[in-house]
């Protein structure tokens, strides 16, 4: 069976696109190493290399990573995991924050597109999925960004992954309850149309922001983390408890802890515990 003949192969996928060039130039693997790995190479191919708005897309990672290098699994043919390129002339260095707030508003607008359940984004990546008080992790994103020779953005690789038909004894254990677009609908969801809906969000995104618009408004108002009792563990800082009370516009997490002080976090991991 050629690729064309599979649900995301590059006939399938191509039928679907609404965008006007974001997955335009797209590969597909039954199975790789790592998506981000694969498009780094392919970035830097000398004879053809990828364009802004590649996509390349695989069925199964053996090697797939979510932030801080922890691993990400999920069964062949389950989830949406892909990479997409973006080489953002002009964009400053501190922008880069944006490229994570975009994919993950892309993430949640496009699930509930295509499921009409509402989803919802932890700080710094995590995409959710349920309602109230209770979200279950559906997905991730992962930014890898190189800059130029003055300081600016030159190229950045959006990792993205999303569980979408993985059965509830296949979902993986992790520190937030893992679930998938399955497990909450009770059925199937086609990826292709998933895959369409969350290239066309992240154009439209991708566009606002190039033309300066901050995505950290819309961004915050998704956060589930805001207003919530948290506690933060990052390499190099003491643990940190309190309470967090927003975001900059650079995507850090403001925390004030029980003594009034403001601490503003750029990396960690983050624990809700409650209002």
């Amino acid at each position: 069976m050629s690729d064309d003949d599979v649900e995301l192969g590059e006939a399938a996928v191509a039928a679907a696109l609404t965008t006007a060039w974001l997955g335009c130039a797209y590969r597909y693997s039954p199975a790789v190493d790592s998506t981000n790995k694969q498009m780094k190479a392919w970035a830097a191919a000398g004879t053809s290399p990828a364009p802004h708005g590649a996509v390349w897309l695989a069925d199964y990672q053996s090697a797939g990573r979510g932030r801080l290098d922890r691993r990400w699994d999920a069964p062949p043919g389950t989830a949406l995991l892909l990479s997409v390129l973006l080489r953002p002339a002009g964009w400053p260095a501190g922008r880069g924050a944006w490229l994570t707030m975009l994919a993950g508003l892309a993430a949640a607008e496009a699930i509930e597109d295509v499921t009409g359940r509402p989803a919802r984004l932890k700080w710094p990546n995590d995409v959710l999925l349920g309602e109230g008080e209770t979200w279950r992790k559906a997905g991730g994103l992962l930014l890898d960004a190189a800059l130029d020779a003055n300081g600016g953005l030159e190229m950045a690789i959006l990792g993205i992954g999303l569980n979408v038909n993985i059965p509830a004894g296949a979902l993986p254990p992790a520190a937030t309850p893992a679930t998938s677009l399955l497990v909450e609908l009770g059925r199937p969801v086609a990826r292709p149309a998933l895959l369409a809906a969350l290239l066309a969000r992240l154009e439209g995104r991708y566009a606002a922001a190039d033309a300066g618009q901050s995505p950290a408004e819309d961004w915050a108002a998704r956060l589930v983390t805001l207003g919530r009792t948290v506690d933060v563990t990052a390499a190099g800082r003491a643990p940190l408890a309190g309470t967090a009370e927003g975001v900059d516009e650079w995507g850090r997490l403001l925390v004030r802890d029980a003594t009034g002080q403001l601490h503003t976090v750029a990396a960690g991991d983050v624990t809700l515990r409650g209002r």
